[in-house]
């Protein structure tokens, strides 16, 4: 069977893509508050809580349709470091009930994104001829 590297960088962005939105989605029906008081609790600036929306909504689309996908997918990295920063640093060194990482949600995406951001989107992306794609 030939490779397709293009094939394969589309079903990339469309998994971590189609999944990280479905999570973006959750907080436009308000699910945001509870990053607002995480956020407040540690000194920071409510309104930060915002930019989750752009990481977990506008990233992801943008990375479903290629659209300048190394830098979405900078975007969606730099979200997940901050998600790990905040929520999950506590599951960096431990293992789940089952034997898995307890991060390895967050990790799949951070790591998905991180392939993105040095491969870009492919032929099979809306665009594909510039830095950032």
């Amino acid at each position: 069977m030939k490779k397709n590297n293009d094939l394969g960088l589309l079903v990339l962005r469309m998994s971590v893509g189609i999944l990280m939105l479905i999570h973006g989605i959750a907080k436009l029906d308000g699910g945001i508050r509870f990053i607002i008081s995480m956020l407040e609790s540690k000194g920071i600036p409510s309104f930060v809580a915002y930019g989750v929306l752009v990481g977990e909504v506008l990233a992801p689309i943008a990375i479903i349709i290629g659209f300048r996908t190394r830098i979405s997918s900078s975007i969606l990295a730099f979200n997940c470091l901050v998600a790990i920063l905040l929520a999950h640093q506590n599951d960096l060194f431990t293992l789940n009930p089952h034997g898995g990482w307890a991060a390895e949600l967050i990790g799949l995406y951070l790591f998905g994104a991180i392939a993105l951001i040095f491969t870009g989107g492919g032929k099979y992306a809306i665009s594909s001829h510039n830095n950032w794609d």
